[in-house]
Order: structure tokens, then sequence, then C-alpha cells
């Protein structure tokens, strides 16, 4: 079965920074562009950050304050966000994409093998 299970995510305050990891089972990373996406109650998923084999994307509202990186060897996907704000409050997904332009459009209807998320709530 393909899956990822996230990880780190907590309450911090507003200027704070967490790093989120996400581990996948059943599939190489390497073989995917690889993304972190969030869903805030009511809202639709969105893109945060991606990952290709050469190339990464970020959303607008996190550029300069998120950080996406992977381990092939580890199999691992990590988040690094720094300078939290509240509207970053969110539940966050890992998500994986074998198709062509994923990375360009971060669309969540490209990806899948979503695990179960991690909390992450900012308080001003």
């Amino acid at each position: 079965q393909v899956q990822f299970v996230e990880s780190g995510g907590g309450l911090v305050q507003a200027g704070g920074s967490l790093t989120l990891s996400c581990a996948a089972a059943g599939l190489a990373l390497a073989d995917y562009t690889i993304g972190w996406f969030r869903q805030a109650p009511g809202k639709e998923r969105e893109g945060v950050a991606c990952i290709s084999e050469d190339a990464t994307n970020y959303a607008d509202s996190v550029k300069g304050r998120f950080t996406i990186s992977r381990d092939n060897v580890k199999n691992t996907l990590n988040l690094q966000m720094n300078d939290l704000k509240s509207e970053d409050t969110a539940i966050y997904y890992c998500g994986a994409s074998a198709r062509m332009n994923s990375i360009r459009y971060m669309r969540a209807s490209d990806f899948g093998a979503w695990g179960q998320g991690t909390q992450v709530t900012v308080s001003s």
C-alpha cells in the first residue's frame, strides 16, 4: 500500500518555526514529484511547495519563509517553515505525482498517496 506519514505539526506562536517531515511507504520518492499541501477548515486543499528531481516551486504566500527538501536515500520529505503566520494554520499533507508539469501548477488533483496529515496551528 502506498502512503505517506506526516509528522512535526503543532502549536506555535506567530513568527515561530516548525519543521514538518513526511515518510513514504510503498513508493520510491526519487521517481516522483512530491509536495506539501494544506487544507484549512472550509477551504480546498492547496499546494504549498513541491519538489521534483531538479526543481522546486512554492506558493506565493510562503516564498521566502518555507523551504522544501527531500532525501531520496531515507525516502523522506521535509518542510522547514519559518516566520509562521496565522493564515498558515491548516492540516498539512504530503502527496506524490507522476504527471508532467505537476510541479508547475501544484494542483492537489494531480497528486495522490495522501497520508493522515499533521495539524499546524499558529496563534497570533
